[in-house]
This record gives C-alpha cells, structure tokens and sequence, in this order.
C-alpha cells in the first residue's frame, strides 16, 4: 500500500491505528515535563498515534498534552490513538481494570484506543512496580495469562478501551492466547524490539499470519538507559550500509531504518524529545526504498537485542530466550 502521513493499518477488531507513532518512554533521570512538551511537539507536527505505559510514570504528563491540544483545537479526541500498558504487578484479574482505571484518570481521558500486557511474566502484585527480594532479585508471580487476558476482555467490554494486544510476547505465549476456550478478543497487536538489528522477520511472517500487528519500538536503537542497555552494543545509527542509503537517497539515517520498517508492514514508534528530530523522524512519507535497499537492510540483522534480557533471564515465561 501506498503510505502517506494518515495511513492507519486496520486491527482485526476493525479500529484503526496509525502505522507511525510518537514514543514517550524515557529514562529515569529525564525530566518528566520532557514528555509533555514532546507530545504537544508530536501532535503539531502531525502524529496521531501516541504511545505511552503505567511504568513510564509519565501518564499525568501525556494526558495534560494531549488535552491541551484538544482544548486548542489541534485535535479532536477521536482523532488521537492511544497506547497504555499493563503493567506487570497488575496480572490478577481483579487487579487488570485498577491499572486501567489509575492510567485513564492520570491521563483525564474517557478511554484508551489500546491497552496491551506489557510483559509476559509478572511480578508480585502490590505497591511496588519493580519488587525485589533481599538478594535484589525480582519477585516474580504466577496468574495464568490467559485470565489475565479475560479481565482484558471484560475492560473492553465495559468500554475503558477500544482494542487491546500484548506486548514482547513471543509466539508460543500469542499461540497460548489465540487458542484458548472461549476467547472473545484476539490481540491486535504485539508491541516489541525491532529494528535493523533484529527485524524480528519470523515473528513478523506469524503475527501476519493471524492478522495480527506487529509494533516496532528502540526502531532506531535505543535510548541506552544504563538500567537495560548494554553499554557496548553497536550504535545502530551510525551503521556503515544504513548511513550509504541515506546518503544515496538524501535522507537521515533514522528516516530509512523507520522507513524499512513501514514498507514491512509494521507499526513504528519513534521516539525523542528535540523537537527538530520529532518533526524529521515524521518526514518518512515522502520517498521509498527500492528493493535492492530493502534487500541490503535486511542484510543487517544480526539477532541483536538492546533490552538487556540478562535482566529477566531466570524467569521461566521471559520470551526472549528464543528468536521467535
């Protein structure tokens, strides 16, 4: 299909989402007031689709944004699609539509477009995001994803969100969805890492395969928070063949890394907080890789993961072990 600055990939529920979003994560030691301005940034320049979590703590911050770009007739509400996430201390069942209802208010907003399981595994519910025993070691939980999921459905059901996904699951924990009694929703989508690095084609070619959409997020890398990037893994945008085809074609790096994503069929999440980059990273519309580019970028990958899956490693259900 032909992209254009409007294009929407329709989510087997039927809803729309936008193929380009803005991502609001930010490390810990950045300001939170970041998020907001970039927001405001991001829905000036034209992006529809906006990506927050729970976990961010930046909610309160994305909402006041985005209401102050309805209340200045930027937008309407109908027209901002919005991602929030489940986070992991939230799995129970009875605890899924608490996080809901805590990220909606934080947010001053009626309903989310989308609202996905952010991890597959859990943690222990309660107060503490991050819980760790006395050796600093995660404290982990066990409800089956499948209720989890359950509880989604009834959220949307009850009209707190439009349509809802996962995200960083692979396909084994998607396949334990999809083929479980009595499912009402399938996800629409799932959200991970992918990049030229890790082009995720496997993942992507099964998702396709069950009409569901593949979201790209750390497209141009990362943001190398120390907490979960290895300080010594390659700088994706300085890559040799990638900074050749932007040369060739006149364009920035980050534009033909997102670029190859789109022409892929996934959804991007673009992410920074400098307002000259917001408005680049969106100037991805207007020009195409040729097949030989494509083919050249597909070369690049290289099963590389910036999210530090060391971090998770010893919990059984982590999804990362595995390329697929």
């Amino acid at each position: 299909m032909a992209l254009h600055k409007d294009s929407c990939i329709e989510l087997s529920d039927g809803h729309k989402m936008p193929v380009l979003g803005f991502g609001t994560y930010a490390p810990q030691k950045s300001p939170k007031h970041l998020a907001e301005e970039g927001t405001k940034v991001a829905i000036d320049v034209g992006y529809r689709h906006i990506d927050c979590a729970f976990i961010y703590g930046s909610e309160v911050e994305v909402g006041r944004a985005i209401g102050a770009k309805i209340a200045d007739g930027t937008v309407k509400r109908e027209d901002v699609f919005y991602t929030g996430k489940l986070w992991s201390t939230f799995h129970t069942p009875e605890r899924v539509r608490v996080c809901l209802e805590k990220s909606l208010k934080d947010l001053q907003l009626d309903y989310m477009d989308l609202f996905i399981i952010h991890n597959p595994m859990e943690f222990k519910p309660g107060d503490d995001p991050l819980p760790l025993d006395e050796n600093g070691k995660f404290i982990y939980h066990n409800t089956d994803i499948r209720d989890t999921w359950k509880a989604l459905e009834k959220c949307k059901d009850a009209g707190l969100v439009r349509s809802i996904g996962v995200s960083n699951f692979n396909h084994k924990q998607l396949e334990l969805i999809l083929n479980m009694p009595g499912l009402k929703y399938k996800p629409v989508c799932n959200q991970v890492e992918c990049h030229i690095y890790l082009n995720q084609s496997k993942l992507l070619e099964f998702c396709k395969s069950k009409d569901i959409v593949l979201v790209g997020y750390s497209v141009l890398g990362s943001s190398r928070d120390e907490r979960w990037i290895d300080q010594n893994s390659p700088v994706l945008l300085e890559d040799p063949v990638l900074n050749v085809i932007a040369k060739k074609l006149n364009r920035t790096p980050a534009q033909v890394a997102m670029r190859y994503l789109l022409q892929r069929g996934v959804v991007v999440l673009a992410k920074s907080f400098t307002p000259a980059r917001i408005q680049q990273n969106f100037q991805v519309f207007d020009f195409k890789l040729d097949a030989e580019d494509m083919r050249s970028l597909d070369g690049l990958n290289r099963h590389l993961r910036y999210v530090d899956a060391t971090k998770w490693s010893d919990h059984p259900k982590y999804p990362f072990h595995e390329e697929y």
